[in-house]
């Protein structure tokens, strides 16, 4: 196989080290809530969308309506219909040999800043190669770690009172970790007025609208500055 795909995998090591234990905590939050550790597995296989599947669990604990449910999770992933065109304009001209649909399969927000940050300091005939590599990576740690949760992560974590707190903290580690790589790439005012907007929005939304609303108003104010 050609080596911009192991390129990729590799790289991907930075955000599996975030996913796993972010992964072991949502399987752990899923048997919680009564969903057998098969069927947990199975939602990061086939939804994959980290911290919208948190939402899905407890909406689900919570008795929702599975309209209510879809569209919840749904409006959480809006986002990716930003990522993707920005995305594809960055693998360059060339012929695409991947589909489409596998490009975007794996498509997370870890994904999307790594590759932002990184997918154009590679030759361009390697670049799809390369991000499937990374794809691929971000995927099987979240998947693996998701299995870890689920099946053994329980007695781990009541006989760790450290590790049971700490895992909360992952996941916002994680995100400060990717914005400190890109940041960079996108004007600071841009970055505080998209922060100040979701923080605000906070105060009248659930997390998911503000989430949309910070950006929305970050895209408002970078292409005011273009």
């Amino acid at each position: 196989m050609n080596s911009a795909f192991f390129k990729g995998l590799g790289a991907s090591l930075s955000i599996a080290l975030g996913y796993v234990p972010v992964a072991i905590s949502f399987g752990l939050a899923a048997v919680y809530a009564g969903i057998p550790p098969a069927m947990a597995i199975l939602v990061s296989l086939l939804v994959y969308a980290g911290a919208s599947q948190f939402i899905l669990v407890s909406l689900l604990a919570a008795g929702g309506t599975a309209a209510s449910i879809v569209g919840i999770v749904w409006l959480m992933n809006l986002r990716h219909f930003f990522y993707g065109p920005a995305l594809l304009s960055r693998f360059g001209s060339g012929t695409r040999r991947l589909p489409t649909a596998i490009l975007a399969a794996g498509l997370t927000d870890e994904v999307f800043a790594a590759s932002v940050s990184k997918l154009e300091q590679q030759p361009e005939h390697e670049r799809e190669l390369w991000y499937a590599g990374l794809q691929l990576g971000a995927y099987a740690a979240w998947v693996g770690g998701t299995a870890v949760g689920a099946l053994f992560g329980h007695d781990w974590i009541r006989e760790s009172g450290i590790l049971s707190q700490t895992l909360g903290f992952v996941l916002p580690a994680l995100f400060f970790a990717l914005l400190l790589e890109i940041r960079k790439l996108v004007a600071t005012p841009v970055v505080a007025g998209a922060a100040l907007i979701t923080a605000l929005s906070l105060l009248l939304l659930p997390v998911y609208g503000a989430l949309m609303a910070g950006m929305l108003g970050g895209a408002w104010l970078a292409a005011r500055r273009a």
